[in-house]
């Protein structure tokens, strides 16, 4: 049998306090916990391991095993993580996949089944799990809950096939997580009482606030694209037993550089209590889906983590089940084996699209729709715009910042649906991505139809990937697991991602992360505007504009 003791002040969460001493693991797990001294200046801090507690692992462009490789080295020692992306792609067979490649690595990953698969009948998904699928992802022990109900119009109007679900997991005694942006009041009540346990969605702290009083629990979300950590932190102390930390969508080279560790030394800049901020990050998420993971107790599973402060977080050691992962910024040991194409899934059947595909033809209407991107945020704004109009047909408005945006069905050929956008940018070219929530059709944004026609078509012969082009130049990150994810070293994904993000940049895309914004252009669960491959869509009205 293993043992060996690790030294170092210890904070005890539940019991708020904290002494220097010594943790003493047998086994994978924690033997005895024992106080030398009160606290000592300099010695380091031992701490549960940080969870992430919604994360769509798909959304790092990076399978399991690799996303465990840079979120271990951030003390990150498990995710709540939904699946849901790679479901709307291959169904039962992709959530297989990441079950299967996450027990490849010590990591703890924690897998929901998704709820919303196809997230709405609007759009073209490539696969559809209903109720009795459902039921026989949450008999497994591995799946810890009910993911995302994103389909809210369903708990509402008491849709059959959604309370089944819901049914399913209550039966099993499986929590199940909300998806509510914007739901207050008496609608936000029922959607609660149908026995929905979380919400990460909240965008305003009064919108967080209802949802607390009425007993919700709530995850503040700060994420590559979406980030409402500002708006809801201030809550943590008053709520402390009631609120998680989550990232949702985490590109590669956000990941490289942080993940739970910075919400954390933010939430203690900003003077949460620093208990607070870890009864959020390590032992709330283990209260509420019930995880088997350790909270530096006796008898746990030795999951904890060595920090240089209770202030930066910085990550000195990661240990998971009594085993030591990363230290100093770095991975230990070869715990991660190389996934080949052939083990890998995908769904990918369309042909190469031509020019005249994306024409959009004017008939004499003096405004059109077009939707606003918000930078850092997922919802969006509906505008009416003069269309700009040549040879008969309205084309992107690069003076005006009105943009192409298509739609094109990866699954099948079909019509290219059309629209415009406001807020990317772009002076010339085009980016384009099959990133496309939550169906990940291919959706593009460009200058001019021949550049958006190439970016299309480049998506289309990688079977997936993310694309930008303009100024005689191209670039392309290949996503050959399911169109999402590369079965590449995280690092070097990372930093490819990084290229091509700088390269939408220097096309003149003025957003923060344009991929990301990108990705969530075709997420019609989230108001106001979005557009489908089946056409532009009304998120408030919930039908085609």
């Amino acid at each position: 049998m293993s043992t060996f003791k690790v030294e170092g002040n210890i904070v005890n969460i539940t019991k708020r306090n904290i002494f220097f001493g010594e943790v003493e693991v047998e086994s994978g797990r924690i033997k005895s916990i024992t106080k030398i001294a009160e606290q000592q200046e300099g010695s380091g801090f031992i701490i549960p391991g940080f969870i992430d507690s919604h994360v769509h692992i798909e959304s790092s462009m990076l399978i399991p095993s690799e996303f465990a490789r840079l979120a271990v080295v951030h003390g990150t020692v498990a995710t709540v993580s939904d699946p849901h992306e790679i479901a709307n792609v291959c169904g039962m067979e992709g959530v297989e996949f990441m079950i299967e490649n996450g027990n490849t690595v010590p990591f703890k990953f924690n897998f929901g089944a998704p709820s919303c698969v196809p997230a709405t009948v609007f759009e073209t998904a490539g696969a559809e799990l209903n109720h009795t699928d459902v039921q026989k992802l949450l008999e497994r022990p591995e799946i810890k809950y009910l993911s995302e109900m994103m389909n809210f119009p369903g708990v509402l109007y008491k849709d059959e096939e959604v309370l089944k679900k819901i049914a399913a997991a209550h039966k099993l005694g499986k929590p199940v997580d909300g998806h509510a942006p914007g739901l207050r009041g008496d609608a936000v009540q029922k959607y609660i009482n149908a026995g929905i346990s979380t919400d990460h969605e909240c965008f305003t702290a009064e919108e967080a606030l209802d949802k607390l009083q009425r007993g919700m629990k709530i995850l503040i979300r700060e994420g590559s694209a979406a980030k409402n950590f500002e708006a809801l932190i201030d809550l943590l102390n008053d709520w402390p037993e009631m609120m998680m930390f989550c990232s949702d969508d985490k590109h590669p080279d956000s990941l490289v550089e942080n993940h739970i560790n910075e919400i954390c030394a933010r939430a203690v800049k900003k003077g949460i209590d620093v208990f607070n901020v870890l009864k959020a990050a390590c032992i709330n998420p283990i209260l509420h889906y019930k995880l088997e993971v350790g909270a530096l107790q006796v008898n746990d599973s030795a999951d904890f983590i060595v920090i240089e402060d209770l202030q930066n977080f910085k990550v000195k050691q990661t240990y998971i089940d009594g085993v030591l992962l990363a230290e100093n910024g770095k991975v230990i040991g070869n715990w991660i084996k190389h996934v080949e194409d052939k083990e890998s899934v995908n769904h990918f059947d369309c042909n190469l699209k031509k020019e005249e595909d994306f024409i959009y033809p004017f008939s004499g209407q003096k405004e059109i729709p077009a939707i606003e991107a918000l930078d850092g945020q997922l919802i969006t704004n509906k505008l009416f715009v003069v269309p700009k109009v040549e040879n008969g047909n309205i084309i992107s408005d690069i003076e005006n910042d009105v943009l192409k945006m298509v739609v094109v069905n990866r699954y099948h050929d079909a019509p290219i649906a059309v629209s415009f956008v406001k807020n990317f940018g772009l002076k010339t070219g085009a980016i384009a991505s099959s990133v496309a929530h939550d169906s990940h059709n291919i959706i593009a944004v460009g200058a001019d139809d021949k550049s958006i026609c190439e970016a299309v078509n480049l998506v289309i012969q990688e079977t997936g990937g993310v694309v930008a082009l303009g100024n005689g130049k191209e670039e392309v990150l290949g996503l050959p697991v399911a169109g999402l994810m590369s079965n590449e070293n995280g690092y070097k994904v990372a930093e490819s991602y990084t290229s091509i993000d700088q390269f939408a940049k220097d096309l003149g895309s003025t957003l923060l992360a344009p991929f990301m914004t990108l990705s969530f252009m075709a997420l019609l669960v989230i108001p106001h505007l979005k557009l489908s491959d089946k056409g532009l869509f009304d998120g408030d009205e919930f039908k085609f504009v």
